[in-house]
């Protein structure tokens, strides 16, 4: 018999990063009619009921501190879903070295334990991360805030939207074997182009992407709620034995246009 528990989300504590809009807060309204207590952690103010909503600029490193502290004892699944497009000044404090700040301080504090999950939106400009391997690494070497920030003002290009997912799709595969050590789950998605109003925003770019491909499958872009959907399915009990993967939400754009069923020039330059 099929529990309707079965996500096993009911009472459990669900901290999002980013949920006052977007996908994030798609995903928390989502987990929340599912039974979650919804604690969000954004810049932005949040209208939507929620059992906690803690303003948090990712840029600081002690109100990331602050924030986590005003946190429940126990956190069950965390959303990393903070994300801004370039031209934002720092970036790369917002995309990836704040939230990984943040991962840390619930795991040191206990926060985040046996049983927890992480996961996260990174994209599909990330996919070259295999390619650049080697710098990858060596920024994700280096594991506190300042020697991260420095790196990043060291090394040109980098405070970026594409290395920032670079980051995050090399951190889950490399990462995901400490974080089971502690019983915790890490994983992300890579939407293809969301209605989102980030993505409105850069709409020519980002809405943009695809569109061919859309158009030939007979589909409209991803809507917040249907990337919402993957990223509760990530962090729920059913997604169980799952760790380290990137999960393309695309309707296949990617997977099509690498094996040559697609035809895409943008795509063909990330094959490169």
């Amino acid at each position: 018999m099929i529990s309707n528990n079965i996500l096993g989300y009911e009472g459990k504590n669900i901290a999002i990063i980013g949920g006052a809009t977007g996908m994030g807060a798609a995903a928390a309204k989502i987990v929340s009619d599912l039974g979650a207590n919804i604690y969000i952690m954004d810049v932005a103010e949040v209208n939507y009921p929620v059992a906690g909503s803690i303003k948090l600029d990712l840029r600081n490193a002690s109100a990331i501190a602050t924030a986590v502290a005003a946190l429940p004892e126990r956190i069950d699944t965390v959303f990393c879903c903070a994300g801004v497009a370039d031209g934002v000044q720092g970036i790369m404090l917002i995309n990836f070295i704040g939230q990984r700040y943040l991962l840390d301080q619930l795991l040191a504090t206990g926060k985040l334990g046996r049983g927890g999950a992480v996961v996260g939106i990174s994209s599909v400009a990330g996919l070259p991360w295999m390619e650049n391997q080697q710098q990858v690494f060596e920024f994700l070497d280096c594991r506190d805030w300042d020697s991260a920030a420095s790196w990043v003002n060291e090394h040109e290009g980098t405070d970026s939207y594409g290395f920032s997912k670079q980051a995050w799709n090399g951190y889950v595969a490399r990462e995901s074997l400490n974080y089971l050590k502690q019983g915790v789950r890490i994983n992300a998605i890579l939407p293809g182009p969301t209605d989102t109003p980030l993505a409105r925003a850069n709409a020519d770019t980002w809405l943009g992407f695809g569109s061919d491909f859309r158009a030939a499958a007979g589909v409209e872009a991803h809507t917040p709620e249907q990337m919402g959907n993957a990223l509760a399915f990530l962090g729920s009990a059913m997604s169980y034995g799952i760790n380290g993967q990137t999960l393309l939400v695309d309707h296949g754009h990617v997977i099509a246009s690498m094996t040559g069923a697609w035809d895409d020039p943008v795509m063909n330059q990330l094959k490169a």
